[in-house]
């Protein structure tokens, strides 16, 4: 007699109960990979690997140690981390959706705290001086989007308010969207420029000398996609020179050491990549997971499937 199919296995970092309503078939078990020195016996039946958000070597490693592994799932946008640990017979999907809120709340945060000179502000108030200065506005203000994609939809979304003109940039042109490789024109007219573009090899040091030497004087610069899409020496030497600003919340290096000049820098806010750390992540998170895992059962396609070699 042919014994019955094991219950497909999923590791998750988080309680199953916090997904709601599952698809009944499934096996889980909550892991760590970073937090424990023996992986559980699981680990030889795991079919779907949902990695936890905050990045270990030692969660990619495990994938190793996976023979009946079919789905690696993360829960960042981003995937440069995991794509080269992934067997080229499992399915990557990244976790696109995820973050759209978070990081468009923290993009107009920072645009909107580095133009009214909020940094200043907490600074005197630390020292209980009574200070009145003129502020910038966003108001009339004109934004680039360099890297143009859900995120950035969603930052438009939260500019229009604001009486702002947006300029939409992608890798490619398509209509109402600019290529990457228009920016020499546009960059000099932008007041802001929010950089939410992916890490590639085509994005890595994008954001140069001469990027910033195109820049509007005074202008904002707005980094809430990766660090190494800028140059970090000309970026300093930029801020120091006092041609632009910037507002950082990634960095290159990460995390960026004490020593390091970018935080003695002028004119600069910089926070540690929380772009993706919010209340808003959660509940987003769940969903994709719980929608992603009823695909798989019902042997569905899955969505945000990352093509890899």
């Amino acid at each position: 007699m042919t014994e019955p199919m094991a219950q497909p296995m999923v590791w998750l970092p988080f309680d199953p109960k916090d997904l709601g309503e599952v698809p009944e078939g499934l096996r889980f078990d909550v892991v760590l990979p970073s937090e424990i020195d023996v992986l559980p016996s699981s680990a030889a039946e795991v079919q779907f690997y949902v990695l936890p958000y905050q990045f270990s070597p030692k969660d990619n490693e495990v994938m190793a140690e996976m023979p009946r592994l079919r789905v690696a799932q993360t829960l960042t946008a981003g995937i440069e981390h995991i794509v080269d640990a992934v067997p080229p017979d499992v399915t990557l999907c990244n976790g696109a959706g995820i973050h759209d809120d978070s990081t468009a709340e923290l993009a107009l945060t920072l645009i909107l705290s580095s133009l009214n000179g909020m940094p200043g502000f907490l600074r005197r108030q630390e020292e209980h001086q009574w200070r009145p200065l003129w502020r910038d506005a966003l108001a009339d203000r004109r934004v680039l989007i360099v890297g143009y994609g859900r995120i950035g939809a969603a930052i438009e979304d939260r500019l229009r308010p604001f009486q702002v003109d947006v300029t939409r940039v992608a890798r490619s042109a398509r209509t109402g969207v600019h290529a990457v490789a228009d920016l020499p024109d546009l960059l000099p007219a932008a007041d802001v420029v929010v950089l939410i573009l992916p890490a590639t090899a085509e994005s890595r040091g994008l954001v140069d000398a001469g990027f910033l030497a195109a820049m509007k004087p005074g202008a904002l610069l707005v980094n809430v996609a990766r660090g190494s899409i800028v140059d970090t020496d000309a970026l300093v030497e930029a801020l120091e020179k006092g041609r632009i600003s910037a507002a950082l919340d990634v960095t290159d290096p990460e995390p960026l050491p004490a020593d390091h000049p970018l935080w003695r820098a002028p004119n600069l806010l910089l926070t540690p990549h929380v772009g993706g750390a919010s209340a808003a992540m959660w509940p987003r998170a769940h969903r994709l997971v719980r929608a992603q895992l009823r695909r798989y059962v019902a042997g569905e396609p899955l969505v945000n499937v990352i093509p890899h070699d």
